[in-house]
């Protein structure tokens, strides 16, 4: 019997004939859940992953998939946009079996659990924060009918239905303690599961995150899951992990997804040496801010096999970038792409349209600084703040003032 399962509810529901469109975009599996997958195993459980998305399954089949297992624990990752078919499993698994304890967590829980829990009742406990360590806990004091309140970093129900919510845990500081993700959990891994076809020179891929956490503030980002401290892996449990993923999957390419997998040159280079000795065949992207790279780094990733960076640009205004508080300038990403593209690494330039403050004027600057830069790709989205950003707290501290009610949970 599988003891807990791990779910990645569907995103979105497409028109029948329209299936493919969702999976063009994105097929890469929840890293998050084969980390908390892999630490219910070392802790003793038998886990089981189910990336519903992918898999095309509706939170029907879902809910039917688990009542036939029938374990005790169901885990669910929430991005806003998976909450509403979330919620959906949860019920239909709690009609025909209230006795399954239905935990969430994942970036949505972490900013709105609270308001989330008050929302949808058919999730019992929500675990804020960073997963691994408060679920080995949350586990424990279930299994053992130990008090809820010792667990940090969890809102659930007390004997009387009412919501509580215990303080946050402390951050994981040692990395490298956590196990490696559950990989051999996916069914088809890797050859299923294929991010965007212009993401990647060569397959099988996969996804990997040698650090946790930012320290900038950009408005309309959200840090509650790893907070503002960075914290890194060691280069050599990365370069570990990179082997691992060569030599028993075939991995020809992994895609860093840090939030700043370039904030310490040192520990890039190190890596680097490491790969390059070593010879590990496999190339590899990286996400990184402009004001963090360097030409002498960016020659020495080239050399280990950096295929490509992705930069937030967001903006050619400096104007706008000072109102999202990017903390950087036109002019400084302008640098730091050409370096990249100097360096013979690819340029992947992320914008923004539609940031308050918008005008046709700052619009046209972006147009223009665009078609001056040596990018290769380029992303381009509507301003879309997450729930937990400092912009919806501002927004909200504002509605509020003007008592005007506006609903934020989803």
């Amino acid at each position: 019997m599988n003891d807990i399962i791990f779910i990645n509810p569907p995103y979105e529901q497409i028109a029948p004939g329209n299936d493919h469109v969702k999976h063009v975009i994105n097929r890469s599996p929840s890293l998050g859940l084969l980390l908390l997958a892999a630490q219910a195993r070392k802790d003793g459980y038998s886990p089981k992953i189910i990336e519903s998305d992918l898999e095309n399954l509706s939170p029907q089949t879902v809910a039917n998939m688990v009542l036939e297992i029938n374990p005790k624990f169901v885990g669910i990752t929430l991005f806003t946009v998976g909450v509403f078919n979330a919620a959906i499993i949860a019920k239909l698994i709690k009609e025909k079996n209230p006795n399954i304890v239905i935990m969430v967590g994942g970036p949505h829980i972490s900013s709105m659990g609270f308001e989330t829990m008050q929302k949808f009742e058919n999730f019992d406990i929500a675990a804020l924060y960073e997963g691994e360590l408060i679920l080995n806990k949350l586990l424990s004091s279930i299994e053992n009918n130990d008090p809820l309140e010792e667990v940090q970093g969890i809102v659930y129900r007390d004997e009387n239905n009412t919501l509580r919510r215990t303080p946050p845990p402390p951050s994981i500081k040692d990395l490298d303690s956590l196990p490696i993700p559950a990989w051999d959990l996916l069914p088809n891994f890797p050859k299923a599961y294929l991010p965007a076809i212009f993401d990647y020179p060569r397959a099988p891929v996969a996804t990997y995150s040698a650090s946790r956490g930012c320290p900038f503030k950009c408005e309309f980002c959200d840090t509650s899951t790893f907070g503002t401290k960075i914290r890194y892996n060691s280069s050599k449990k990365v370069h570990e992990i990179m082997k691992h993923l060569s030599l028993e999957y075939g991995i020809k390419h992994l895609q860093f997804v840090d939030d700043l997998f370039v904030a310490n040159n040192a520990k890039v280079l190190e890596l680097c040496e490491l790969l390059i000795t070593d010879k590990v065949d496999m190339t590899w992207s990286c996400t990184a801010r402009v004001d963090t790279v360097k030409p002498d780094t960016l020659k020495k990733m080239k050399e280990a096999g950096c295929w490509e960076i992705s930069f937030g640009l967001e903006s050619g205004s400096d104007e706008m970038l000072k109102n999202m508080k990017k903390s950087i300038t036109a002019e400084v990403s302008a640098r730091a792409v050409n370096w990249t593209s100097e360096a013979g690494i690819r340029v992947k330039g992320l914008f923004m349209l539609g940031y308050p403050g918008e005008t046709k004027e700052s619009v046209k600057v972006t147009k223009e600084f665009i078609k001056s830069l040596p990018l290769t790709t380029m992303n381009l989205s509507k301003f879309t703040p997450y729930p937990g950003s400092q912009f919806i707290k501002s927004y909200t501290e504002h509605l509020l003032e003007k008592k005007i009610g506006i609903d934020l949970t989803v």
